[in-house]
């Protein structure tokens, strides 16, 4: 027996033997001295869906497709990372690129990124694009525009960029991105700090935009308040049934976060996270649990690279409610949560055969779940009974 393989049987036996039921993830962590801060922190409990969920692929047709966004007739509006938004029919029609999207810096993460179409959008047509906006001297940073979608549903009128994180960088990682409107009406955006370690510290200052959650006012007029700090690159956001929004956010070698959003408040990155730099050595500025900060609700080692979320609350599949979806680009499966007062009891992994990386999921108003896959020759699914 190999000494990699002892490790893991030994690990895997002591894991087990203190757990109640064994959990999804199997494989040992990259960080396995750390220890989670409190019982069910990581490693919940393997749930298996009551029902089985039957998965019709629309189209095989989009261009690394970031976001999938049901609109109120039942066809689908999508972002392409390239820089093209389109609408896929609820048959899987998938139509031309609509003009007048607001140029993006295509590169590495970067792109066109997440839609939220306004609350009132049956009545006043407005759509919200995030996206990496090109700046001066071959810097970029993530930015908001809105505009209006014609009413040939053929371009957007009215564009406006009405949010510029600052300051720029030149990288072409970690961006955040995730748009959501809240129950007070005002948009969220979740932003990256840039990956660099020089660009780090900035997720800990409130006097820019990076590494944060930002709350705006939708018509531009106000300035960006920083809602919480200490984030690393949150490309999930989601709101509860008690209107409390949810993060997702990229880990780095191990240590994917679930936060449960407070306003305020500090949620550790760089000086508080599990896991491992990439190359296997100690994060040197972070400890697991440092008083003060919030520690994550749930994480994963190793590490999913969660991207989208969406909290249930359809009527197709009753069982499934309350539970939260989060996309797996590394462990190319749709990850569903459990959760009893604000823990995660339960972790299913849903369509691993399929072995796609899954880039965003959202519930439409058929109560179907649909879900984008991160490739070239992207797909768009629906998930229904």
């Amino acid at each position: 027996m190999t000494s990699q393989r002892a490790f893991l049987v030994l690990w895997l036996a002591g894991s087990l033997a203190h757990a109640a039921c064994p959990p999804v993830e199997l494989q040992p962590p990259n960080a396995p001295d750390q220890r989670p801060a409190f019982e069910g922190q990581t490693r919940a409990c393997a749930v298996r869906s009551e029902v089985i969920p039957k998965l019709t692929v629309l189209t095989k047709s989009l261009e690394y497709p970031w976001s999938v966004e049901p609109l109120p007739n039942g066809d689908l509006l999508i972002s392409e990372k390239p820089g093209r938004l389109r609408i896929v029919s609820a048959s899987g029609q998938v139509g031309p690129p609509i003009a007048n999207v607001p140029a993006v810096d295509y590169d590495g993460q970067g792109g066109l990124l997440d839609i939220a179409l306004s609350p009132d959008f049956e009545k006043d047509g407005t759509i919200y694009l995030s996206f990496t906006e090109p700046r001066a001297l071959f810097r970029n940073a993530t930015s908001v525009a809105r505009g209006v979608l014609s009413a040939d549903r053929k371009r957007l009128e009215q564009v406006r960029v009405i949010f510029q994180a600052q300051p720029s960088y030149r990288g072409d990682l970690h961006f955040g991105g995730r748009l959501a409107f809240g129950p007070d009406g005002m948009l969220y955006l979740t932003t990256g700090e840039r990956s660099d370690r020089d660009m780090r510290r900035l997720a800990q200052e409130k006097d820019n935009h990076m590494g944060k959650v930002l709350r705006i006012a939708v018509q531009g007029s106000a300035k960006p308040e920083v809602w919480t700090l200490g984030h690393r690159n949150p490309q999930s956001l989601a709101f509860d049934a008690k209107g409390r929004p949810w993060v997702v956010e990229h880990g780095t070698r191990g240590g994917d976060e679930l936060n449960l959003i407070e306003r305020g408040k500090n949620y550790g990155w760089p000086i508080q996270a599990y896991g491992t730099e990439y190359s296997g050595q100690p994060i040197a500025t972070a400890v697991t649990n440092r008083p003060g900060y919030e520690p994550p609700v749930y994480y994963w080692d190793p590490v999913i690279a969660p991207s989208g979320a969406q909290f249930y609350s359809g009527k197709l599949f009753p069982a499934w409610k309350g539970n939260l979806f989060v996309g797996g680009l590394r462990s190319q499966a749709l990850v569903r949560l459990v959760l009893e007062n604000d823990r995660v009891v339960g972790e299913e992994r849903l369509f691993t055969d399929r072995r796609q990386r899954i880039r965003d999921v959202r519930e439409g108003p058929d109560g179907a779940l649909y879900v984008v896959t991160d490739q070239r020759d992207g797909e768009l699914w629906r998930i229904g009974p």
